[in-house]
Order: structure tokens, then C-alpha cells, then sequence
């Protein structure tokens, strides 16, 4: 059988490779990159240390409006789809390269396998909501990481084909957390003790286009005295520095380059607490049981705040502060599988 898979940022390619690796013990995969993220780390080496199979097609279309960006993705994959005739084509999670794939295929009559589906943070201003939402009503095939994701499914009448086989991103991060542990030098890299700092992602648009929002949170950050570490998309710092923001200004914060995967999951699992607004961060300090503070009002990973293992602060200065200081021992549950959705997806595929 062959299965035509599209992915666009370097998350996907991450939780794509576990599936991808049972994949192929049975069936004919090829990737298509549409290149919506382009980034540094996908090169060679960033396949070849994860172990994560090269893309086949290559569509380069870059950053743009969503509109423009989607509708070009669209008519390059649906290019594809007739070129290879797939019996399938599979998508993840809720970027415009999800969406364009699911859409591209049901239009050709081609069944579409959506993993991570049932996802809802109930918020339709966020274009990832409606990537979802789209997404899961043209899917044939269902794959849920929790029962949550089953029961949004539920409620909207999707109720065919729909299966809980746990998160493929705990896959991953099961497999390469030991391959960080061996090759990952970050924390020496930049002279850091395991449990001795916060470690901090932001770059959701909602909050760093928000001038407001923005000085709410670095006002936060130089409240709080533990050190702080920030590896910073170069697009949110140029943002935050045209908004007039003075980053070193705010003490203890050390502000590095992006950092690979590898160097990523390590930070994150040597850290005191993680200060995010990603869904993906969210999900994997509970993974490694770190306690996590999300910079956002919703979370569409309502599982993680259960036990006090992750809690929202919006960007509301005294909220966030009090999260990062309070002393918590969150519960953690096992709610996102066994670590074998990639196996269950197969054989139910198969």
C-alpha cells in the first residue's frame, strides 16, 4: 500500500518519525515537505540524528499569509497526488500544510488519515483551531491521543473510524530522549546546572504581536529571580526589539540561539519549571514530569492540567509570577498511552 504523507514544520517531522518507522516494515511512505517552516536544523544532519526518513518531494513554499500559503500547498500536493496515486494520504496535527494535505486529498477522492485529531482549544481565533477542525471533518481515518479528543469528536458527530491510540509526540519522546541523553551537550555548552534555572519558550503571534501582552511578560520575567533561559526564534526577538523592548534588561535571563531537538528535550527535562505558549512544550514537560506555566487563556491539552502538573496564567503579570514561584508536586497521569501509538496506528492502517 502506498501512503502519501505531508508535513510542514519541524515538529511534525519529529512525531512523524515513529510512525514512519512502522510504516515502512509494511508499506510504501513517501513525504512531502512543504517547507511551511523553514528552518535551519533541517538538514541532513537533523534527519540523520534523529533517524527521521529524508522528504521525497521538496515544495519550498515558505512563510506568507495563510491564505496565499495554504492555497499554494494545495495545488502543489494535489500536483502529487495525481502524479503518484496514493492509496492514502496522512497529515498531522493543525498547521496550513495539515490542511492542505486533507484538503487536496478529499477533493481527489484519496482517504485522509489525520493523527492528533479530536484536538480543541475552543478558541476559533487561533488559525490552528480552525486547521483542526477542517482537518477532522474531511478525515476517513481518526487517530486520538487522549479520550478528551474522542469525546470532542463525539460532540461535533464524528463518531466513524475514530480511535484512541495515544500521543505519537510520547513516542518520540521516549525514543530520542535517550539520544539526547548521550549526545546532547547543552547544558555545559552554556555552563547550566540540572534543576538550577526556568527554562522559557514564546512565540505564539497572539501574544508576541501584543506590545501589551509582551511587556506584561518580560515585566514578569524581571520579577523573578531564578536564572531564566530563552533559546529565541530570531523572528520573535526582532519582534519584542521593534515593539521597544529591552531583553537585557531583565536580570538573570540568558538569552541563547535556537537550539535541535536533542539539546531542546534535554533543557526541558533539566529544568525547575518551563515557562511556555506551545501546545508541543506543554505536552512534553508532562512528559518528563516538569511543571510547566502557559503563557495562554485555553490550552487544547486540558489533560495536562489535571493534578497541577501544568496551569494557565494568560499573560497576566501577577499570575505569572505566582505560578513560576509557587511550590508545586503535581499527579501525574498516564492519559497519553503506553508509548506504542505508532504500532496501534499501523496495525489499525493495516
Amino acid at each position: 500500500m502506498k501512503i502519501l504523507t505531508v508535513l510542514g514544520a519541524r515538529p511534525q517531522f519529529i512525531k512523524a518519525a515513529p510512525v514512519s518507522r512502522e510504516l515502512r516494515k509494511r508499506h510504501t511512505e513517501l513525504i512531502v515537505h512543504t517547507g511551511q517552516h523553514y528552518d535551519k536544523n533541517m538538514s541532513d544532519i537533523f534527519f540523520d540524528e534523529l533517524e527521521i526518513p529524508k522528504p521525497d518531494f521538496h515544495l519550498g513554499v515558505g512563510s506568507g499569509n495563510h491564505g496565499k500559503q495554504t492555497g499554494e500547498m494545495l495545488t502543489k500536493i494535489e500536483e502529487i497526488i495525481l502524479q503518484e496515486t496514493p492509496d492514502y494520504l496522512l497529515v498531522y496535527g493543525d498547521t496550513n500544510s495539515t490542511l492542505a494535505g486533507a484538503l487536496a486529498a478529499s477533493k481527489l477522492h484519496i482517504p485522509v488519515i489525520h493523527i492528533e485529531a479530536g484536538l480543541r482549544s475552543f478558541n476559533k481565533h487561533m488559525p490552528e483551531e480552525i486547521n483542526r477542525i477542517m482537518t477532522d471533518h474531511v478525515s476517513d481515518m481518526l487517530f486520538c491521543p487522549t479520550n478528551t479528543a474522542v469525546e470532542n469528536l463525539q460532540n461535533e458527530n464524528i463518531r466513524e473510524r475514530v480511535f484512541n491510540v495515544g500521543d505519537v509526540m510520547y513516542d518520540a519522546v521516549e525514543f530520542n530522549r535517550k539520544l539526547a541523553e548521550e549526545k546532547s551537550t547543552v547544558l555545559s555548552d552554556n555552563g547550566l546546572t540540572s534543576k538550577d534555572y526556568h527554562l522559557i519558550t514564546v512565540h505564539r503571534a497572539e501574544n508576541t504581536d501584543d506590545s501589551d501582552k509582551m511587556r506584561n511578560i518580560l515585566n514578569a520575567f524581571s520579577k523573578i529571580d531564578t536564572v531564566k533561559v530563552w533559546p529565541i526564534h530570531p523572528r520573535t526577538k526582532k519582534v519584542i526589539e521593534d515593539q521597544g523592548f529591552d531583553l537585557e534588561s531583565v536580570p538573570n535571563l540568558h538569552v541563547i540561539e535556537p537550539v535541535g531537538y536533542l539539546d531542546m528535550l534535554t533543557l526541558e527535562q533539566n529544568s525547575r519549571k518551563i515557562i511556555t505558549d506551545s501546545g508541543g512544550v506543554q505536552k512534553e514537560a508532562y512528559f518528563m514530569e516538569v511543571p510547566c506555566v502557559t503563557l495562554r487563556e485555553q490550552t487544547e491539552w486540558v489533560e495536562t492540567l489535571e493534578g497541577g502538573a501544568n496551569v494557565l496564567v494568560g499573560t497576566d503579570l501577577e499570575k505569572i509570577v505566582n505560578a513560576v514561584e509557587k511550590q508545586v508536586t503535581p499527579n501525574y497521569l498516564s492519559v497519553f498511552g503506553d508509548g506504542q501509538a505508532s504500532v496501534k496506528i499501523c496495525e489499525m492502517i493495516r
